[in-house]
């Protein structure tokens, strides 16, 4: 299939063409959250398959995604935006609280977001795992702005005289990882520790990162 079939124009059912379009492709990535993210899995999932769970037709998929790899790419983004959309609500939210509490709130809302659906976390952290080079450089590229949103909140927290002054790229890289990784294990049963547990580790880490031993705030 070299491009996406043409699709009509027009108001038909009481929708234009541009409504009805919108709506297939919603039903689509809904039936690809199932599929890809519980059972069988992206690589056992076909078009067929998930026309048939979309209640949609195959000539309709092509109308809206070229492969199932196209699919999997604007899942993953949605379920990353879902998640970011969260933690930016939570930072506005604490704007005002101290640091730790400031911390614990944000996490808290990641993990509320990515964690309450097992789908998501499968999406994010094992089915995009070895496709193509494509989602590969997609991942990488939402991880970089997970470590950009930790840098901006550190630099925040070193103008406020919360935190000890210096570049916290390569801290916040780090941190990335261990956040990805253990949110992964507990999600498959390695971790045993309550959501709330780990969501304090994960606090505990990044406060430590923050505020190293031997640094203390000015005027202190």
């Amino acid at each position: 299939m070299t491009g996406r079939l043409r699709t009509p124009t027009g108001r038909y059912g009481g929708k234009t063409a541009a409504e009805r379009q919108a709506e297939r492709h919603r039903r689509f990535l809904d039936a690809a959250l199932q599929l890809f993210g519980d059972n069988p899995g992206y690589r056992a999932t076909t078009v067929a398959a998930l026309s048939e769970a979309a209640g949609l037709s195959t000539r309709q998929f092509y109308e809206e995604f070229r492969t199932l790899e196209d699919v999997l790419t604007a899942l993953h983004l949605e379920v990353n935006g879902w998640a970011e959309q969260a933690v930016l609500d939570a930072v506005t939210g604490a704007e005002n609280l101290p640091l730790a509490e400031r911390v614990a709130a944000i996490f808290h809302a990641y993990a509320a977001n990515v964690t309450g659906d097992p789908r998501r976390i499968r999406i994010t952290f094992v089915e995009i795992i070895g496709v193509s080079p494509r989602l590969e450089e997609q991942r990488l590229a939402r991880r970089a702005r997970w470590v950009d949103l930790v840098c901006a909140e550190a630099e925040a927290a070193v103008a406020r005289g919360e935190a000890a002054p210096r570049d916290y790229r390569l801290a916040a890289t780090a941190f990335i990882g261990s956040v990805n990784g253990l949110l992964h294990d507990w999600n498959a049963g390695w971790v045993h520790a309550t959501l709330d547990e780990v969501v304090e580790e994960l606090v505990r880490q990044l406060l430590g990162i923050l505020r190293p031993p031997g640094w203390a705030p000015p005027g202190a």
